[in-house]
């Protein structure tokens, strides 16, 4: 079905289809509609970071900024959905155009910088949500205009906001499109952030009743040595979980594509073997006892496996649901199914 009305979306600006196409699910949600999509898999319980996801393909942040669809996008199929990133105050995000296709690469180019409502706006689309199946991460950052050296209030903020409300919280300090945001995957500055966001994680806990695991996104660009640095942070400061990766801004990948100049974070296949590179790096150097989402460049079930075969526990999608549709939730499911079932075939082993 996504076949059919795929040339009539890659015919329109990409972020007049992205918003067109939230509308229709959310219209095929209401209706009962969900089902023709075909995407639903079959269950396929995954325990980790405390949790039990009823499968392991999720949807990565980006997708739905706001929170205001979320049990439409849990119908799809997804064993969990990541809304935003949020940021403590609205903001509009840089000027348009902001998003391009590369569709001879399956691939897009963003550069939408945290456009959101504002975290007041998320929290109640988050309180409105039935959430009759799947799990829900949220994914803070900080505002644009908020200086390096003030961030930690800001992932404060959204942290203690969103907290009540969230399966899972996701720390980005790893879009490419908020000037300065990488920095603080900077060895000390990276400790510094996420020791004090864990003590508040420590306290909010105690004071809800409830541990929310808290998990760190890192970027795909990070040099050998950033990586072991980052790992030795986290582990140490015992987080629950690393998500890799974000979008890169390496155009290595698409030396012939004439978009390549325009700048941003660019996801889709050419960003499989280096987000893949970085997840296999991170999986033999942070603890055991710390999971992996895989997330970057997964266009087919055969690349999830692929994630699974690196160290991933769980999966993201986005990108590839802009080429393939919706099947590919169902196509991944069953490809990981399939991996874990397997004889052992002398891989890094899926972490649990």
């Amino acid at each position: 079905m996504y076949g059919l009305v795929r040339p009539f979306l890659f015919a329109m600006e990409p972020e007049r289809a992205h918003a067109l196409t939230l509308a229709w699910l959310e219209t095929a949600h209401r209706s009962g509609l969900t089902r023709a999509l075909g995407s639903r898999p079959a269950p396929y319980p995954t325990r980790t970071l405390g949790l039990v996801f009823p499968n392991p393909v999720g949807l990565a942040a980006g997708l739905d900024k706001n929170g205001a669809h979320i049990d439409a996008l849990l119908d799809l199929g997804f064993g969990f959905v990541e809304v935003g990133t949020v940021t403590p105050r609205p903001q509009p995000g840089n000027p348009r155009p902001r998003m391009f296709r590369l569709p001879e690469s399956e691939a897009v180019i963003n550069r939408l910088g945290f456009n959101n409502d504002g975290v007041d706006a998320l929290v109640r689309n988050v309180a409105r949500a039935r959430r009759k199946q799947g799990l829900l991460g949220i994914n803070i950052g900080r505002n644009k205009d908020t200086p390096n050296e003030f961030a930690e209030s800001d992932y404060l903020f959204c942290l203690e906001r969103v907290y009540p409300l969230a399966d899972y919280i996701t720390v980005n300090i790893s879009s490419p499109n908020t000037a300065g945001l990488r920095e603080l995957q900077e060895e000390q500055a990276l400790r510094r952030l996420v020791g004090n966001l864990r003590d508040a994680q420590e306290r909010l806990g105690a004071q809800h009743g409830k541990r929310v695991p808290m998990l760190v996104k890192v970027a795909p660009d990070l040099s050998d040595d950033d990586i072991e640095a980052a790992a030795r942070v986290l582990g140490d400061l015992g987080v629950d979980g690393v998500i890799a990766t974000n979008t890169t801004t390496a155009r290595t990948a698409i030396p012939d594509e004439p978009l390549a100049r325009e700048t941003g974070g660019l996801s889709g296949a050419p960003l499989m073997n280096k987000s893949t590179a970085v997840l296999r790096m991170l999986r033999t150097r942070l603890p055991e006892n710390i999971p992996l989402i895989g997330v970057g460049g997964i266009l087919s079930g055969a690349d999830a496996a692929k994630k699974m075969a690196a160290g991933a526990t769980l999966v993201q999608l986005y990108t590839g649901l802009i080429y393939r549709g919706p099947q590919l939730i169902g196509e991944c499911v069953e490809a990981m199914r399939r991996r874990k079932e397997a004889p052992s075939r002398g891989n890094v082993p899926p972490h649990h």
